[in-house]
């Protein structure tokens, strides 16, 4: 079963933040960073302050077990304040030259998911399973708990990689690859959205 995380321990909030950093690592998304080896500091400390965001915001999901977890935010409902928070917090404490090359490549791939951004629309903000528990069918629970969650609000599900194994995982879900565009570091952000009967 997958709820909202509320009133966890730092105990437990600093085992997640581990679990997504370690996910992460290999992620595209952190191409401009170097190898996996040169950027893993920077990632882990990265992925801390993203998790602090997710879950201040109220938008951090995960089951029982606390071993796989998603991130979704409403797009009429996405805290202001907790981002920006979050954006002192990276330029604090990641190196400039690193920040400048990740918004840059973020400008490139940021209208790959304009064709429903200016909708009502539920953003998946991350979808973690800690490697131990991969395999297990986990992914599929936490995605169709996302699915369950905007057929409820009759409003689109969005999901973006920088990774083509995600990309082919979410299309396996059910998910339609509806956009892809390729950043001039050769990294491809691809868009995929699953829309239930009723969303309009």
């Amino acid at each position: 079963m997958i709820t909202k995380l509320e009133n966890i321990s730092e105990e437990e909030l600093n085992r997640i933040k581990k679990i997504a950093g370690e996910a992460f690592v290999t992620n595209e998304l952190f191409h401009n960073w170097g190898s996996i080896e040169e950027r893993a500091a920077d990632v882990m400390t990265y992925m801390e302050i993203y998790i602090d965001y997710v879950y201040a915001s109220g938008e951090l999901y995960a089951n029982e077990d606390l071993t796989g977890f998603i991130g979704l935010e409403d797009s009429a409902e996405a805290p202001v304040l907790p981002r920006l928070k979050m954006i002192f917090k990276l330029f604090r404490a990641i190196k400039f030259s690193r920040i400048k090359s990740f918004l840059n490549f973020a400008k490139q791939i940021g209208k790959s998911n304009a064709l429903y951004a200016k909708k009502h629309h539920l953003d998946a903000l991350m979808v973690c399973v800690e490697k131990e528990s991969q395999g297990k069918g986990l992914a599929s629970e936490l995605i169709n708990f996302a699915k369950k969650v905007a057929s409820d609000k009759k409003i689109p599900l969005l999901f973006d990689t920088d990774m083509k194994s995600y990309s082919d995982m979410y299309q396996h879900f059910g998910c339609t690859l509806y956009n892809t565009v390729t950043a001039d570091n050769g990294v491809t952000r691809y868009s995929l959205c699953w829309t239930p009967d009723r969303a309009s």
